[in-house]
């Protein structure tokens, strides 16, 4: 969605499509580290 709005070669765009590809896995890794400290 970010790329067709803002086109290929933007900032925006390309900030956008790495935010969500690093966020997913930091995430998740910290979602599993902190089930691991509870438990």
């Amino acid at each position: 969605m970010a790329i067709s709005l803002f086109g290929l070669h933007s900032g925006a765009a390309l900030a956008t499509v790495v935010g969500v590809l690093m966020e997913v896995p930091v995430m998740l890794s910290l979602v599993w580290w902190l089930n691991r400290q509870v438990k």
